[in-house]
């Protein structure tokens, strides 16, 4: 009988063995997978704020670009409403010019008009003011505006500009005055 003991209590002790090493074999795959799963969560972590660091990043060049550009069309594009309120003395000047008669009494001032009026046209010519070319050229709604129709004298003046009322102008390519023409219907 006392062998027998001895067998039952080895075999239990077997069988709790048998039960502690399957635990410590699941406890130990349960870190692992703790383990795993927390080096996952650090890896999509890092992941998202990699991609939070870029979309900043991106945002902000956008944001430093555009605002570059901004201050580049103010600058270019600055004087704008002082040329605007200069270009009806230019519009005086031509009809000042083009009534003035060609006797040699008026013949002086008339000189002295174009003059002027070469040196104020030439100095804003170098701040970027550009008179529109429109007589014979065909109508354009994003650079004219037509006053009137009348028939054309021509079969090759329909739809193209005949007369210029008043020019129009440019200012570094962007058309800061509409040129007022008669078109050709």
């Amino acid at each position: 009988m006392a062998s027998e003991e001895k067998d039952k209590v080895t075999d239990t002790q077997e069988v709790e063995s048998e039960n502690t090493t399957p635990n410590t074999e699941n406890s130990s795959e349960n870190e692992v997978k703790q383990e795993l799963s927390e080096t996952e969560v650090l890896t999509n972590e890092v992941a998202e704020l990699k991609d939070k660091y870029l979309r900043l990043y991106s945002e902000f060049d956008n944001f430093r670009k555009r605002t570059s550009k901004e201050k580049m069309d103010l600058i270019k594009t600055g004087n704008e409403d002082m040329v605007k309120a200069i270009l009806p003395t230019l519009d005086d000047f031509d009809r000042a010019i083009k009534s003035i008669g060609d006797d040699e009494s008026s013949n002086a001032a008339k000189e002295g008009m174009i003059i002027i009026y070469n040196k104020l046209l030439k100095s804003l010519e170098s701040k970027g003011l550009k008179a529109m070319v429109t007589v014979g050229e065909v109508f354009d709604v994003e650079l004219h505006e037509a006053i009137t129709q009348i028939p054309a004298p021509s079969e090759d003046l329909k739809g193209k500009v005949i007369d210029e009322v008043e020019k129009g102008y440019y200012l570094h390519d962007k058309v800061i005055r509409f040129a007022k023409v008669v078109t050709g219907a």
